[in-house]
């Protein structure tokens, strides 16, 4: 094993540059990176606080939103660590450093996504049972976001405590030179699953609400108020689910190549921007979660003045 080599090593053996100096391309990287953090961090700090302080939203998806936020926040620290911590400060990292750089992003970005399929779940059963809030007891809820947690920090951690390549350098990726390909082909397949129950649940909430709203519509007691609803329902289905495709599904793709061995195709060439696409997802899931609940954006006032 070669535990005492260094971050350059596997570098080095895994033909991923490793730079000496900033370039512009790094400096602008890093500046983006460190803006979207920023935003990131902002706007989910608001959620969280809107939803502590107004009594109205403590209902079980209000606290999944919250978990969300929580999530997002920690994606952004995690982002905001790994730009303080790259470019020519790479090749500085001790082992220990870089594994932790890499555990906090996949720590955050697991609990994000895993916290949108839970959404999507406690969504799907209140549409079909035609309620506003799931009955959902506190304690469950609770439970639950313990479990998306632990999921999360599962994933996370398991490379950091064996599932590496340190001591099998031929099973080292590409875009994370001390992760094992096969940790990567697992992690990118676990989330594409995830990925494709989400486009499910809410394929199957589009057309519910489509033909409710159609069949609706043919009886002259037909409210206008419960068409806008239904209406407003399915922009915010359309947007999620377009919005999480965008960002997540190209990065999935980009690590199941790199994990799949793949010797022709240039992952490293599109690696950071990818990274940054679904770290931008932390943002538009506090615009779309929250800015689009009339609730939400008031209490937002309320706090800012």
């Amino acid at each position: 094993c070669f535990y005492n080599e260094t971050v350059g090593f596997f570098y080095n053996n895994s033909r991923k540059e490793l730079t000496t100096y900033w370039r512009t391309k790094d400096v602008l990287v890093v500046a983006l990176g460190l803006t979207v953090s920023v935003i990131v961090l902002l706007t989910n700090l608001l959620v969280i606080a809107a939803i502590v302080v107004n009594r109205r939203f403590h209902y079980p998806i209000y606290y999944l939103l919250g978990n969300l936020a929580a999530a997002d926040l920690f994606a952004g620290v995690a982002y905001m660590f790994l730009m303080f911590h790259t470019g020519p400060r790479t090749a500085e990292l001790s082992l220990k450093t870089w594994f932790i750089r890499q555990s906090l992003l996949d720590t955050s970005l697991t609990a994000s996504v895993v916290n949108l399929l839970a959404i999507a779940v406690e969504r799907h059963q209140t549409v079909f049972t035609m309620q506003l809030h799931s009955k959902m007891s506190n304690q469950r809820v609770m439970i639950l976001i313990f479990c998306i947690w632990v999921t999360a920090l599962l994933l996370g951690l398991i490379p950091s405590y064996g599932w590496h390549c340190l001591c099998a350098l031929e099973k080292c990726s590409s875009m994370a030179p001390l992760y094992s390909r096969s940790y990567l082909t697992f992690w990118a397949i676990s989330n594409l699953v995830i990925f494709l129950i989400m486009v499910v649940v809410y394929t199957h909430i589009f057309i519910y609400v489509k033909r409710k709203m159609t069949r609706m519509s043919k009886h002259t007691s037909f409210h206008p108020r419960y068409k806008e609803t239904m209406i407003s329902l399915v922009k915010t289905v359309t947007i999620i689910l377009s919005a999480f495709v965008i960002c997540w599904t190209p990065g999935q793709v980009v690590l199941l190549l790199d994990g799949l061995g793949c010797k022709s195709c240039n992952v490293l060439a599109v690696e950071k921007y990818v990274l940054l696409l679904a770290e931008i997802n932390s943002l538009i899931n506090a615009i779309v979660y929250s800015y689009r609940d009339n609730e939400m954006r008031n209490t937002f006032r309320r706090i800012l003045c």
